[in-house]
C-alpha cells in the first residue's frame, strides 16, 4: 500500500511525496487506520521504524478537514514529550506534514524565554507539542487552556516514566474533561508500562506491537570490544581515526563523563561536541545542528538526549559506557540504521559491565559479536588498510590477523 491510497488530504500526500515517503512503515500501516477513526491506540514500536508519521498524519489530516480555515480558536491535539531534543524532532515533522494545510503546530520547551512561546499560543494553534515542565507553566498561567483538546498523545511514554512524569501524564488526563482520543506510543515494554498504558486508554483501545520478538532494528549490526575503563579512549581515538568519514555517535553514562571524554579526544587532535542537561539550550541546538551539517562528525550525548537525534546518516553508535538501564541500550543504537538505511553499534564493555552486557544480549535475543583486541596493539596495522571499508570487514581482517598471529606464537 502506499500513501496515496489513503484516504486523507491531497496536500499532505503532496507533502509526504516531497518528504520521500512513499508507501508505510509497519507502525504507519497499523496505525494511522485507527487514529483516523478516533480510536484510543496503545502502539509498541523499536526506534527509527517512522512512529512520529504514524500518529502525526492521521491527526493532521483530522484537523485539517475539520477546519475552514487557517485561524485557529484553540489547541486540539497536545503532544506530550519526555526531552527538548525530542519535542523539537517531533515538532520538526508536524511542521513539515503541515505545510500548506489549515493546521498550526507549535512546540514549547523549557531553557528558552517564555514570552515568544506565550504570543505563538495566544495567536492561536491547533496542535502543541511540550516538554511536561514548561507546558505546566503555562497552563498555571492560563495561558495553554485544555477544553478544546481531543487528542492527547503520549509519546516515548517509558522514557516519561523513568524521568518520574507519571503523576503529571495522569494530571493532564484528569484536566481532559470533553471526550477525547488518547494515543499512548513507547519503543519498550515492561509492566510498569503496560499499568501506566491501561490506566490512560480506553480499555477498548487498538493495542499495536510491531517486532515484539526483536526490540531492535534488523539494520544494526551489533559488535563488542571487551575493553577496560583506563583504556576506552584509546580504542575510541583508534576507531574515529579510522573512519575518517564517518559520522560517530558516542554514548556516556554521565554528563561529566562526557566532558572528559571530549577533553581526551581534544588532546589528541579530535574535535567532537557534547550535549548533555548541563548544556543550555542554545548550546545545544547549536552541536546538534553541527553534528547534522558535518561541521563536527563526533557528537558525545548522555541517555537523556539519545532519543532526541534524528539523524539519517549515522554510520556508528559507540556505547563508550555500558547503559546501567538496558532498555537504553535499544534507545541508543535506534539513532543509527534508521528508516532504510544501515548502521552499526559497537559496545566498549569493561570487566565490571559484563554482567550488564549479558542483560543486553537477553533483551534483544541474540549474542552480540566480539572483536578481540589486545591492551597494547590497540587493533594494529589492519585499520591502516581498512579506512574506508565497513565494521563488518574490519573485523572479519581482524579475526584473520589473530590467526595468524597465532600461528607465528606456535612457530
Amino acid at each position: 500500500m502506499k500513501f496515496s491510497d489513503y484516504n486523507i488530504s491531497g496536500t499532505i500526500k503532496d507533502n509526504l511525496k516531497q518528504l520521500g515517503f512513499i508507501r508505510p512503515t509497519d507502525i504507519q500501516f497499523k496505525a494511522i487506520p485507527p487514529v483516523l477513526r478516533g480510536e484510543d491506540v496503545l502502539a509498541v514500536a523499536q526506534t527509527g521504524t517512522g512512529k512520529t508519521a504514524a500518529f502525526a498524519i492521521p491527526v493532521i489530516d483530522k484537523i485539517h478537514q475539520y477546519k475552514t480555515s487557517k485561524r485557529s480558536t484553540g489547541i486540539k491535539c497536545i503532544v506530550m514529550v519526555p526531552t527538548r531534543e525530542l519535542a523539537l524532532q517531533i515538532g520538526g515533522v508536524f511542521t513539515s506534514l503541515s505545510c500548506h494545510t489549515k493546521v498550526v503546530t507549535y512546540t514549547v520547551h523549557g531553557g528558552i524565554e517564555q514570552d515568544m512561546q506565550i504570543k505563538k499560543i495566544q495567536d492561536g494553534i491547533d496542535i502543541l507539542i511540550a516538554t511536561p515542565g514548561r507546558m505546566f507553566d503555562l497552563i498555571n498561567q492560563k495561558v495553554i487552556r485544555l477544553e478544546k483538546v481531543s487528542t492527547l498523545i503520549l509519546d516515548e511514554a517509558d522514557q516519561m516514566l523513568d524521568l518520574g512524569f507519571i503523576e503529571d501524564i495522569k494530571y493532564v488526563k484528569k484536566m481532559l474533561t470533553s471526550k477525547h482520543q488518547t494515543l499512548f506510543f513507547s519503543a519498550t515494554i515492561n509492566p510498569e508500562i503496560k499499568k501506566l498504558a491501561f490506566s490512560q486508554v480506553k480499555t477498548s483501545a487498538i493495542r499495536i506491537q510491531v517486532s515484539p520478538e526483536d526490540p531492535v532494528s534488523r539494520n544494526v549490526t551489533h559488535f563488542v570490544m571487551f575493553v577496560e575503563m583506563d583504556d576506552k579512549r584509546l580504542y575510541l581515538e583508534k576507531f574515529i581515526n579510522d573512519h575518517p568519514e564517518s559520522r560517530i555517535l558516542v554514548f556516556v553514562r554521565t554528563k561529566v563523563r562526557a566532558e572528559r571524554v571530549a577533553k581526551a579526544m581534544e588532546r589528541v587532535k579530535i574535535s567532537t561536541l557534547t550535549i548533555h542537561s548541563e548544556k543550555d539550550q542554545a548550546e545545544r541546538n547549536a552541536a546538534m545542528t553541527a553534528f547534522k551539517t558535518g561541521k563536527v562528525r563526533i557528537l558525545i550525548a548522555t541517555d537523556i538526549s539519545a532519543r532526541g537525534i534524528d539523524i539519517p546518516d549515522i554510520h556508528f553508535v559507540i556505547n563508550y559506557d555500558v547503559p546501567e538501564k538496558i532498555e537504553n541500550y535499544v534507545h541508543r543504537i535506534g539513532r543509527t540504521g534508521r528508516g532504510t538505511k544501515k548502521g552499526s553499534a559497537l559496545t566498549f564493555c569493561s570487566t565490571e559491565e559484563r554482567p550488564l552486557l549479558k542483560e543486553i544480549e537477553q533483551l534483544i535475543t541474540k549474542r552480540i559479536d566480539v572483536i578481540k583486541t589486545e591492551r597494547s596493539e590497540v587493533l594494529p596495522d589492519v585499520a591502516d588498510q581498512t579506512k574506508k571499508k565497513s565494521l563488518e570487514e574490519l573485523v572479519e581482517e581482524h579475526r584473520e590477523w589473530l590467526k595468524g598471529r597465532k600461528k607465528r606464537r606456535v612457530k
